[in-house]
């Protein structure tokens, strides 16, 4: 699998899931979804996306998503990326050093 391709794929299509508000992430609860890309290399990779609660329900959403271009290594170690929203949309432990918030209960995210 060519990694850099893959993380740019991965990177591109997440970009797509963060743009979506708190409201359809919570929607996307429990319909986890398999979407095929091709890359420009004409390589075709499978991205996964599984969206949760992190947490208590009603809470924060976390959303993962993997990418593996089906071959058996990387099918069992895919590239992962996520992030965590919450229901204020805002993004957790993307902010400035020491800036959680209540809902964080007072830790920071890693």
């Amino acid at each position: 699998m060519d990694e850099k391709e893959a993380r740019s794929l991965l990177t591109r299509h997440l970009q797509a899931w963060r743009g979506r508000s708190y409201q359809e992430l919570v929607a996307a609860i429990g319909h986890a979804g398999c979407d095929e890309v091709i890359g420009p290399s004409g390589a075709a990779y499978q991205i996964e996306v599984d969206v949760s609660w992190d947490g208590k329900a009603s809470g924060r959403v976390f959303v993962l998503a993997a990418i593996d271009d089906g071959h058996l290594v990387a099918a069992f170690c895919p590239l992962m990326d996520s992030f965590v929203m919450a229901s204020d949309g805002s993004f957790v432990g993307e902010g400035a050093p020491n800036s959680a918030t209540a809902e964080d209960g007072g830790e920071q995210a890693s």
